[in-house]
């Protein structure tokens, strides 16, 4: 492996970029009939190159404002290094980049592809990235959606099985989707990590005889949880600081751990104290349309309990579902129609503009 950027050089498509051949990579976006996804990378690699030892990074903006971090090139690269370590990516590997580039997921494919010297394929950030691949992959990034709607188009999904390795991020992967993928003939992860650790810093196998509930942190991260029971991650080798997550999570003994939800979705209607993604997953099988667990502020419970749905539904068959499968103080205490159930730039859900609508609609 490659940790010296300057005697780094990028396999794109089978052609070798070196630091002195970017002018190239800018011409070849030029000329391309879709170029926003060359001429992002360009841009990336010109400051990956640039003298600088830092760069910014885009946070996705879930669950607050999005924000941008300066983040260590050298950390990016360690972090590089543990994936294609742990997964066995070797040089010349073809890897697919189908990801935006705005954000640090898609960033480190590009990272591993410079310090493993693997075999970047590129595409643009769309929901059907295997739509033009007519090559054995070795290695894939991808956020749920565009796993979901690859294994809903036959030509896509024969594609997705001639490729070895796929990882899961930008979201949770969530139970329709995971026994979808349990029959792949390929390894598939689900991914823990956010922006500030540089991607994901634990994997969790989701098909074939390793699979499990459970993520495995890298070798070299140490885990706790606060006295909040949220996650507490110390990973030296790509993060300075100990991290404090928002992540309500369970440690096992032998290192694996859980995730339950996040502390800024607990909702406290009465006292009683509700995480939503746990509603969620228990009404997620009953629900077939996209929705989300939110909340809006009560005068008499504190905080109500909010189903948002985008669509139209049985709503008397739905009431008498959640009156089944969900205690008394988790079912929802109102529920709204909406066009669309807003997402960040990446896909994931967003929270906060979830509970702003959600306020809205009362």
């Amino acid at each position: 492996m490659e940790f010296e950027r300057k005697k780094q050089s990028l396999l794109l498509e089978g052609v070798r970029y070196t630091v002195d051949d970017l002018h190239l990579l800018k011409a070849k976006a030029g000329g391309e009939q879709d170029a926003s996804s060359i001429q992002m990378l360009f841009d990336f690699l010109q400051e990956w190159f640039a003298d600088s030892p830092f760069m910014i990074v885009h946070t996705s903006g879930s669950t607050g404002e999005p924000k941008k971090i300066m983040v260590g090139k050298d950390k990016m690269m360690q972090s590089a290094r543990l994936t294609c370590e742990f997964l066995n990516l070797q040089a010349g590997d073809a890897a697919l980049l189908c990801m935006n580039l705005r954000y640090i997921g898609a960033m480190m494919v590009v990272v591993r592809s410079l310090v493993a010297g693997l075999n970047l394929i590129v595409r643009p950030a769309s929901g059907h990235p295997l739509s033009d691949i007519n090559e054995p992959l070795k290695f894939a990034a991808m956020v749920p959606l565009q796993v979901y709607n690859t294994l809903h188009t036959p030509e896509e999904k024969e594609q997705l099985m001639q490729t070895e390795i796929l990882i899961i991020g930008g979201g949770a992967v969530d139970e329709a989707l995971e026994a979808e993928i349990k029959s792949l003939p390929i390894a598939v992860y689900s991914t823990y990590g956010m922006t500030e650790t540089l991607s994901h810093i634990a994997l969790r196998r989701l098909n074939g005889n390793s699979a499990s509930d459970h993520y495995y942190p890298f070798s070299s991260v140490r885990l706790s949880l606060s006295s909040e029971g949220t996650l507490v991650i110390d990973a030296p080798l790509v993060c300075d600081k100990i991290l404090q997550t928002n992540d309500i999570a369970r440690i096992y003994p032998d290192g694996s751990f859980i995730i339950l939800g996040r502390k800024d979705n607990v909702i406290n209607s009465g006292g009683i104290k509700i995480q939503a993604e746990e509603v969620e997953k228990l009404l997620r099988p009953f629900i077939l349309v996209p929705f989300v667990i939110t909340s809006v502020p009560d005068p008499r419970l504190g905080q109500a309990v909010t189903l948002l749905l985008e669509g139209r539904l049985d709503m008397e068959e739905l009431k008498n579902k959640m009156q089944e499968i969900l205690p008394p103080y988790h079912r929802p205490k109102h529920i709204r129609t909406v066009d669309l159930i807003p997402q960040t730039g990446n896909g994931k859900i967003n929270r906060v503009e979830c509970r702003a609508l959600a306020e809205m609609l009362l």
